[in-house]
């Protein structure tokens, strides 16, 4: 599967540099498309930004359920759903109680600057244009779709959005350490898939969300707002927590619906299991060398609907469904390229761990893509190997770059600045502004096979 840049294409056409200074909103709720009338009356997105700052150190329950130690493969179940325990009253309320949802009330928080990219609704954004069908070959997925996210940051976390882009908006902070994230940041991202039950049994009964669609690849149609339901498939709850993960000071904890428990007191958020938890990349265990070898920084539970375990990262490292860890590579050989369907190539820390912005080069941005890719060989065609990703050999000292740990305060290029394991951030919002303020497409929405 080919690498598709719709999640950071903008809604509409941007602005011209003349219509800048007046006319850009970084704190946008949405895109405006709105639906026509009668076709929906419920509330729509109001995006929370009135970012705090100063606030002490929240209790982290997660850290008492594992004794206060690191966390391991052995007691990552109770990590996770200590850490889905400390969401769940404000996800039930955000996911069964919208007319009820106050993000700034509770104390959530959003992005600026996509405001262009979200529609009105729910304030969803196109996470990936297409899935294909054919990543989920047990699962019996019919059709491709099409992902919607949305993310919030706890209090905590939204203290790092205030320190890049309070003072002035139109100016990020980046340097200093303003990326880096607190003690206790918590981010939540909900991805809605456009494959409903009939189109994918694994979908049967779940939650769905009306939504102002731009992209719908289960039935076709781009680009023309219309009111379609999205279908609740995968929560990511990620959480700064240096004690419990030193190698990374993160964990990165993956929900997915399953069909077949039954919901409690909380409903859908009862329905919402563990795929599994990833607190560092293995970089011990080279995974094409030796293929199945256990890791000790990814743990997945064996309990985890089926469909959800088909799309696992890099040797089974944590990758859930939205997450894009499988994909078509082309590797350069001696009798010629090698090209491989559906490669596992990535995982979710090893992909968040690309997360850095070269501020002397924005236009570029990222110094290197989020998954393993490197320029064809001298004398080889600019593009060779398209539509497949020129991939380094997997396994070679090259993949295995992004297959380390860092602290994330350490770039994975020297020269950048590291984004602390924020992706959204340097792969999402920083290219936002940039565009609105030069009014040029950015360098990370044209990608070439090699990630250039």
């Amino acid at each position: 599967m080919l690498i598709r840049h719709a999640c950071l294409c903008l809604a509409g056409t941007l602005l011209t540099l003349s219509a800048l200074a007046g006319a850009v909103n970084p704190y946008a709720d949405h895109n405006g498309k709105l639906p026509a009338p009668g076709e929906y009356n419920g509330p729509l997105f109001r995006l929370s930004y009135n970012y705090p700052s100063g606030l002490p150190a929240p209790y982290m329950g997660w850290r008492t359920a594992i004794g206060n130690g690191p966390i391991t493969t052995a007691n990552a179940a109770a990590y996770v759903q200590a850490l889905k325990d400390a969401v769940a009253r404000d996800m039930h309320t955000l996911l069964a109680d919208y007319g009820d949802w106050n993000a700034a009330r509770r104390g959530w928080y959003n992005d600026p600057w996509l405001g262009a990219q979200r529609e009105p609704i729910h304030g969803m954004l196109v996470g990936i244009e297409k899935v294909d069908n054919s990543l989920f070959p047990k699962s019996g997925l019919t059709k491709p779709f099409t992902t919607y996210v949305i993310t919030y940051y706890n209090r905590t976390a939204a203290q790092t959005i205030g320190k890049i882009w309070g003072r002035d908006p139109k100016a990020p902070v980046l340097a200093g350490g303003a990326t880096q994230y607190a003690e206790g940041a918590i981010t939540v991202k909900l991805a809605f898939t456009t494959a409903d039950g009939a189109t994918w049994p694994a979908m049967e009964g779940a939650h769905s969300w009306p939504m102002m669609m731009t992209a719908n690849a289960t039935t076709g149609h781009f680009d023309r707002p219309t009111l379609e339901k999205g279908y609740l498939m995968q929560v990511d709850i990620v959480v700064k927590d240096s004690q419990s993960a030193p190698q990374t000071g993160w964990v990165f904890a993956t929900l997915v619906y399953d069909r077949d428990t039954r919901p409690g007191s909380q409903g859908i958020w009862d329905q919402m299991v563990p795929l599994g938890a990833q607190w560092g990349n293995d970089p011990q265990v080279n995974s094409a060398a030796a293929p199945g070898a256990p890791l000790q920084e990814t743990w997945v539970n064996p309990q985890a609907p089926l469909y959800a375990t088909e799309t696992l990262g890099w040797g089974g490292r944590l990758s859930g469904p939205n997450d894009h860890a499988l994909n078509d590579i082309s590797v350069a050989g001696e009798g010629g390229r090698v090209l491989v369907r559906n490669a596992a190539n990535s995982s979710c820390l090893s992909c968040h761990g690309a997360s850095q912005w070269n501020a002397a080069n924005p236009g570029q941005g990222m110094a290197s893509f989020m998954m393993p890719l490197v320029p064809p060989a001298p004398g080889a065609a600019p593009n060779a190997g398209a539509p497949y990703m020129n991939a380094p050999a997997p396994g070679s000292s090259e993949w295995l770059r992004w297959f380390q740990n860092r602290a994330g305060d350490v770039p994975m290029d020297a020269g950048s600045i590291a984004g602390d394991y924020d992706l959204a951030l340097t792969f999402r919002v920083l290219p936002a502004w940039h565009e609105a303020m030069t009014g040029k497409a950015h360098a990370l929405r044209k990608l070439d096979a090699a990630g250039r």
